[in-house]
Formats: C-alpha cells, structure tokens, sequence
C-alpha cells in the first residue's frame, strides 16, 4: 500500500532549497474562510489561506513562508497560490458578488508590480473585475518604510484592487497606512476579539477602533470570532463583517462552501427594538444621485453632468455596488477648459476610466446614529456628502443640506419629548439612553424606576394643582442629589421618573437614592394639611367609593443593575425586568429595591446593602 503524503515527506524536507517549490506544487492548495455580513448571515467574501504546510514539515503556514523568502522562492510560491485561489474562487456559485482576500508578504512589494501584472491577466481571462480581489496587508514588518509601497497602492487603487489592514492593533505602522494611503477594510486582531463580552478594557478598544475606521470611510472585519457572545458584542458595537471558527472553519474542498449562514440570521432578528429613531431620520433624508462606475469611461461620466447640470458630484461604485469615493465635477474642469482636455482623456494611453478621479468621502452605515454622521461628515476636508451603505452595498448618499434637516428635526422631536411641566427629558431620550448604557458594558449601571405611591388619592383630593407641585418638588429633588454630568435623569410621564447612574456601585447607588426618598418623603408632607400630617393618612374613597385611610404619599424605587462586562440587546427584557423591580420596591419598607442580571440576562433580587463580590 502507498504511503500517504506526509509520510513521505521527512521533517528534514523543510531544508531541501530549490526542491522546496516543487515539493510545494505537490502538496499546498488554498482554503477558504468566509467572511460574513454581521446583521445578515450571507457572505461577503472569503480569506484564502494556505494548508498543506504539515505535509512538508512545518508547523505553520508563516514558517514555510519565511523559510521560502529565505532561499528566494517566495514570489513564485505566492504567485503559484494567487493562481490556484482564483481557480478555486472562479469555481463558486456566489463569485461575481463576492471579495477574494489574499494576503501581501511585506517582501513581496518591491515585486508587486509584476504580481499584479499576473492578476490582472488571469482576472481577464475569467471575466473577474478587480473590485472582487482585496490584498491584505500584513502587518508583521512596516510596509510603508518600503520605497516602492506607496506606488504599489496607487495601482493597486486605480486598478479597482480593495485594500485591508490585517491584524490590527498587533502590527507596525498601521495608523500611518490609516492615515495616508486608500484602505477599505480594516481587520481586528483576534486578540482583542477573543472574550470580548467579558473585558471591558476590550470593548473600549473595539468601540473606538470602529469609530475611528468608520469616520474615514473604512469597513471593520472581526478575526477569530469563535462564540456566540462574541459575535453579538462585534455586532453591537459596529462591527461589519466577522471571520472565525463560530461562523465556519478554513475549507480545501469548494463544495463545503455555502453563501449564508443561518445561525447568524437568527441572531440578527433579536437586535434590540428594531431600528432606532436616528435611523428612521437618516432613511426619510437619503437622496439617490446617479452613480458612476469606477470601470466606466471617462467620457459617460462628462454626458452624466451635462444631463444633471445641478450635480456637483456623482457617488463611485465597485462592481460589487460597494461605494469607493466620489467623483466632483471640479475635478474634471481642468481638462474641460484645456483646449485638447477632452482628446486627452480618451486617449488610450491615458488615463481611461474614473477611477484615476475618485476622491475619498465618508462612508457610514445606515443603521448609525446622528453623531457618527456629523463625525464622519467634519472628519473628512472637503466632504461634499456621506455615502450611505446597508448590509455593505450603497444605499444613497446624506447631502450637507439633508444633513442639516436631520439635525434639525432631532432637535425639534427632542425639544417635543422634553415633559412641559418639568423640562426633563421624556420617553424617547429614555429609551435611547437604556439602549446606549445596555451595550456599554465598561462599568455597573444601574435602570432606576422611580414611581409615587398613593399619588391618585392625594391628586383626587387636593386637586392638579397640588398633584403638579409634588411632581416638580421630585424633579427638583432629583437634580440635588444626582448631579454627575454622566448621570441621566428622565421623566416618563405623571409621576414616574427614571434615573440612570453608571460606575457608583450597589452602596454608593442606595446611599443616593436613600437620601434622595428620605427628603421626598419629608418634604412632600408639607403639601398635607396639618390634621392629615397628624393623622399619618387621609381620607379618601376607593375605587369602590368607599371611604377609608389612604396612606400619605411617598415614592418607590426600583434598580436594576447590569453588571460591568454584561452586554444586553433585548431592551424589552429589559423593560420587563425594571417593572418586575418596581413592583418588589412599592411592597418593601423602604420603598427602595435592588435587581441585578446575572451572566444569562436573568434578574436576582439583591437585598439594599448587598454589593456584588
């Protein structure tokens, strides 16, 4: 019987020179991960990666690449394995939609020209638009002190060739190839994605590093995704696209590959109340410009102006339909004047289609809120609009004029939600606030109910105006004791209040709220006449017009905490579990209950004085 592979070939392999990149086309071929839309489960691309390194005696693919740079056979090993990647990806039912990550060896730029060559070949030959292909930067060595880097990242770009930044966070120079040069996909390291619903710290990390991609335009992908929980905090906190062992494994065999996953489908459906009022306002805002084309011919793009004479610019897209920049009319005005301009650009041998004009503009998903539009629109000089994307295909674009009436209409449906007699901030802002803190998990935040107990009686008998002066007695109440500039303070209506502490601790938290009831409840008394306030109760009729003692008025608070490290996306269950506390405080002595989500989104009754270990 024959023996397989990688018996025959002996450890010692690895030191066999020239031989090496024969032995290599016998038993290395590319396997496909897939990256995958995180809100919707279907694939956007997929990263090939070697295998086969084990037959010939190396632990890892980075040893045989290393080994390979070392005796000059890198290039042809790279250029063997670009090759049979796109015959692999050639293959798939999906390709004309989907991206081919392939990684560039920092030692491979001084030759990256004849690579590309190669590629651009093999891609005409099996009808491949370049915008399908995104080389991955490693970030093991400085690819920017390279001196043929920046001229490689030009073609690269007018090409149609997509750009990531690989291992982010772990490398070298990478917020230098942030800041000068055209990426589209940044790529977390799975460092800092591996536990991240349990590290704060990691968190922080990841909500920044999204935000700063997103304000330039850059798509973030999550590397080593291999859990749930996992998965819906890169969900949660921006995250794009997400690789790793939880979605699918590295394949060799083509027929393993599928264009959706499911799994994740479903847990895109549980997303917290569906979308958010900043997304309604960007929707109803969205203008839908012609778009150009980066492949297109110059010439379309001049008919596109003089048919749409009030257009200064026109969105560019892939043919992906994934934005790559936009293109202004000013841009084109020097060859427009130029007496031989308009020849030149349809010469051939000049520059011949529109991506050589694309300027950078922001992009930004369409399920962001407000303040990462602003942010992104004044990040960005010269920003004429955002370009808007939904499961990372263009969705339309937010003009300065459409930004303006966003802002605008947040600000007068604020002002409308603030309560009239109170001035506090009403169900909307409440609502956007327990959705902010539940997927801010970087320290203890406490959901605070606060209701009066007894309140109908005394309004019925005292009449509004008496009713209104307890109100605003809480409210002002409120502002004393809770002062932090981090702190929220809401009023949902009548005579229920919301509180919303972060980072105090179960003590600290019910020594605030403790001070806060004990003077409510005092100073309320005064509104009584004094036979009632000797009285200890009032006479009042139930609801079965009866007459009988009604307490005197006091106010109940219910907390719940969500632990430092918890992330929540349900905010119904959420609401369900405030309201279970509310009811537990109105029962207690002290008017004053404590509930806290354990690691499985279930609330525990925490006795006032029980901080957590």
């Amino acid at each position: 019987m024959t023996a397989p592979l990688s018996e025959k070939i002996s450890f010692p392999i690895r030191y066999a020179g020239e031989k090496l990149l024969s032995m290599a086309k016998l038993a290395l071929q590319p396997a496909f991960q897939p990256l995958v839309e995180i809100n919707t489960g279907v694939v956007f691309g997929y990263e090939s990666l070697i295998r086969g390194h084990d037959q010939m005696g190396f632990d890892g693919p980075l040893e045989l690449i290393d080994r390979m740079a070392e005796i000059g056979q890198l290039a042809a090993l790279d250029q063997m394995m670009a090759v049979r990647a796109l015959s692999k990806f050639s293959s798939l039912a999906d390709y004309r939609s989907a991206t081919l990550f392939i990684n560039l060896d920092v030692r491979l730029i001084p030759e990256g020209q004849a690579l590309l060559d190669l590629l651009l070949r093999y891609l005409r030959m099996h009808a491949i638009p370049p915008s399908s292909i995104c080389f991955e930067l490693s970030e093991r060595f400085d690819n920017t002190a390279i001196p043929e880097f920046a001229s490689l990242v030009a073609r690269m770009h007018k090409s149609g060739f997509k750009i990531a930044i690989d291992d982010f966070g772990v490398g070298r120079g990478e917020f230098k190839l942030l800041c000068d040069y055209p990426v589209d996909y940044l790529k977390i390291d799975r460092h800092f994605i591996s536990g991240l619903d349990r590290s704060p710290r990691k968190q922080h990390l990841v909500r920044n590093i999204v935000g700063i991609a997103h304000a330039l335009g850059i798509r973030v992908i999550a590397e080593g995704v291999e859990t749930e929980a996992e998965f819906l905090a890169c969900r949660e906190y921006g995250v794009d696209m997400v690789q790793g062992w939880y979605i699918a494994r590295p394949s060799v065999n083509a027929s393993e590959l599928t264009g959706y996953y499911p799994h994740l489908a479903e847990s895109a459906k549980h997303r917290m109340s569906g979308p958010s009022f900043d997304e309604l306002l960007i929707r109803r805002q969205i203008e839908n410009p012609p778009v150009a084309y980066e492949n297109d011919p110059i010439e379309r793009v001049f008919e596109m102006f003089r048919q749409h004479p009030e257009s200064s610019y026109f969105p560019v897209l892939n043919a992906n339909n994934e934005p790559r920049g936009i293109i202004p009319e000013n841009q084109l005005k020097e060859y427009i004047y130029h007496p031989f301009g308009r020849d030149l650009l349809k010469n051939r041998d000049y520059l011949r289609s529109v991506s050589y004009f694309v300027k950078p503009a922001p992009i930004v998903s369409l399920d962001s809120d407000t303040s990462g539009l602003v942010s992104a629109f004044a990040n960005m000089e010269g920003c004429q609009c955002v370009l808007l994307t939904e499961n990372m295909r263009f969705a339309g674009v937010i003009s300065a004029t459409s930004l303006i009436r966003i802002l605008n209409e947040k600000q007068l449906k604020t002002a409308q939600d603030q309560n009239p007699l109170t001035g506090l901030p009403g169900n909307l802002a409440i609502v956007n606030h327990m959705r902010s803190v539940a997927m801010n998990a970087e320290q203890a935040r406490y959901l605070c109910y606060c209701d009066f107990d007894n309140f109908k009686p005394f309004n019925d008998r005292y009449g509004f105006h008496s009713g209104d002066k307890a109100i605003c007695l809480f409210a002002a109440l409120m502002k004393k004791h809770i002062f932090s500039g981090q702190d929220f303070i809401g009023h949902v209506g009548g005579d229920d209040f919301f509180l919303g502490l972060e980072g105090y601790g179960q003590s600290r938290t019910e020594a605030m709220l403790g001070a806060l009831l004990a003077e409510f409840n005092a100073e309320v008394r005064q509104l009584y006449t004094s036979e009632d306030r000797q009285a200890g109760y009032m006479l009042s009729q139930d609801r079965d017009g009866m007459e009988r003692q009604m307490p005197l008025m006091r106010c109940s608070i219910g907390v719940l905490e969500l632990p430092e490290g918890i992330l929540v996306n349900d905010l119904n269950r959420i609401s369900a579990e405030i309201a279970n506390v509310k009811s537990s405080a109105k029962k207690s002595e002290l008017g004053l209950s404590f509930s806290r989500l354990n690691d499985f989104g279930i609330a525990r009754a925490t006795a006032p004085g029980a901080d957590a270990a």
